[in-house]
């Protein structure tokens, strides 16, 4: 079962021929923006880099947004002074950030340019190769990995970058003192920032973001088509499995455009695993499902040890079931946090109105684990 592996093998072999990038750093003492600001486009991550530039000190925060009615909420949030054109947004911009869908975003980037001549311009989208081919020198386009499946000014909070890595795709035009800017920027709304290559950046994110929507929504299609039977009858794991699916049609339906070609190479990929799977399962070769489960695992383990930056054999999970009532889960993290225990992640998977749910979290070093387990059965919870 070594398709899927291989495609993953493709690019990091191109990877390995290319610059690596600037490793992300632990955010330092963040700077104070003493700059104006633009915002174009103000849904939740166009309005949460304004909210988050104001609390760095931004100067003024100007924003704009096609839809009016989305325009008027950010402003009423406090984010931005709402503005009547693009144009009247960033004139006098030090800083420009465009925040629009990424269908709409080499027009926006463009006239942002265009009407900016002396700002630098940035931006949010979640593909970055339809910008490479504008080579102008104020540009440094980017990505950072935040957000929500459903998004709005409503969402935005001013936090929402805080420890989050922003990938910045700068193209060979772009000058330095720009790119300095930029990451400057980045670091006072909180973030990390880490350099790469257009290509590389829409390669890993068909595999690690745009291909996990796409099997959401597969999955869910094809549970939906068995009837509400089937729907009744799922479980945690498939609820956890398509989250994501159905999230914001018209965001979504832009992405699969942009980077449709590298979407679908991973689909491609996928899919052979997919046959392999189902060759060893028609021939019970229990050896090599075996071995195909481990390595996911591991491979899952190195994926933890990256996001928790703890080695994966010191996340320990603690498997809690929880009562369908007010208060529980206030009750477990105050009782965890009393002693120092830091909760890493959680899961949280509602079973019945009559059982309640199973609370999951990880938690560094096996004496927390040991701890919190021991704490949460004298409260007579289940600790297993």
């Amino acid at each position: 079962m070594t398709n899927l592996f291989a495609a993953i093998l493709d690019v990091m072999k191109q990877e390995a021929r290319e610059p690596a990038p600037r490793l992300p750093q632990p955010p330092a003492k963040r700077p104070r923006l003493a700059l104006r600001v633009a915002v174009v486009g103000t849904g939740l991550l166009g309005t949460s880099v304004a909210l988050a530039a104001r609390r760095a000190g931004a100067a003024r925060v100007l924003g704009w947004d096609e839809r009016r009615e989305t325009l008027l909420e950010a402003a009423a949030a406090g984010a931005v002074e709402a503005a009547v054109s693009l144009p009247e947004a960033v004139a006098g911009a030090e800083l420009v950030v465009v925040a629009v869908p990424v269908g709409a975003l080499v027009e926006a980037v463009r006239e942002a340019l265009a009407a900016a001549p002396e700002a630098t311009v940035t931006d949010v989208g979640s593909t970055k190769r339809a910008l490479a081919g504008m080579p102008d020198p104020r540009l440094v386009p980017g990505h950072p990995l935040a957000g929500g499946s459903t998004g709005g000014p409503a969402r935005a909070a001013a936090d929402l970058f805080d420890g989050a890595l922003w990938v910045l795709t700068p193209s060979p035009a772009s000058l330095p003192e720009r790119i300095d800017a930029v990451e400057s920027f980045v670091r006072a709304l909180g973030a990390r920032s880490v350099r790469l290559d257009p290509d590389r950046h829409d390669r890993l994110l068909a595999f690690t973001s745009h291909l996990p929507h796409a099997i959401a929504n597969v999955l869910m299609r094809a549970v939906a088509g068995l009837g509400d039977e089937a729907l009744e009858y799922a479980g945690a794991s498939l609820r956890e499995m398509t989250r994501v699916a159905g999230a914001n049609p018209g965001v979504w339906a832009d992405i699969f455009v942009e980077n449709g070609v590298l979407i679908a190479d991973a689909l491609e990929a996928h899919g052979a695993e997919l046959a392999e799977l189902a060759g060893a399962l028609r021939d019970a070769d229990r050896e090599a499902i075996e071995e195909w489960i481990a390595g996911a695992g591991a491979a899952r383990g190195r994926m933890l040890e990256h996001a928790y930056r703890t080695e994966a054999r010191k996340l320990h999970r603690i498997r809690i079931r929880v009562p369908d009532r007010p208060g529980v889960l206030a009750r477990i993290t105050q009782t965890l946090g009393a002693a120092a225990i830091n909760i890493e992640d959680f899961e949280l998977r509602h079973v019945s109105p009559e059982y309640g749910g199973v609370l999951v979290i990880l938690v560094a070093g096996a004496e927390k684990a040991e701890l919190a387990r021991t704490l949460l059965r004298h409260e007579g919870y289940s600790a297993a």
